[in-house]
């Protein structure tokens, strides 16, 4: 069997040898054993690793990515939870289509002033709706940083 040292995990991986440890200490991973003062790891790790960047890339925590893994170490990823982030990510995507559109044409637009072009009052109109509505966090977030 096939053992990596910490260095060479970090390498391979793009994942510094601190967050390593810290996943190790968190229980994301497990190493094997130590050579000197190194840690080892079994080679399939880095395929571990590839699934924690991917929850973190969607945007779950460190907490909620080490709910998705076994006893046994291996992978038992809750549907409902996945389905519930890509329905997040769907809004958030819409949100920010809105916006740049808004963006787009604010650049773009010929009007001599902004609140003079009806396209942009609708635009005003529909981003306030987006990031007002309770069903997004994303609008409660802007709405309370903005001190509404």
């Amino acid at each position: 069997m096939q053992f990596l040292d910490i260095g060479e995990v970090a390498e391979r991986s793009g994942v510094p040898p601190s967050a390593l440890r810290y996943y190790e200490e968190i229980g994301l991973i497990r190493s094997i054993s130590r050579h000197g003062l190194r840690r080892q790891f079994e080679a399939d790790v880095l395929l571990k690793l590839s699934l924690i960047e991917l929850g973190k890339t969607a945007g779950f925590s460190l907490a909620e990515i080490a709910g998705m893994f076994g006893e046994d170490g291996r992978p038992d990823i809750p549907r409902d939870q996945l389905r519930a982030k890509a329905d997040d990510l769907q809004r958030r995507m819409l949100d920010l289509r809105l916006l740049r559109d808004a963006l787009r044409h604010v650049a773009d637009c010929p009007a001599p002033s902004h609140l003079e072009c009806p396209t942009f009052r609708k635009l005003l109109k529909a981003t306030r709706r987006r990031v007002t509505r309770p069903s997004s966090g994303i609008g409660r977030r802007r709405s309370s940083q903005l001190g509404e």
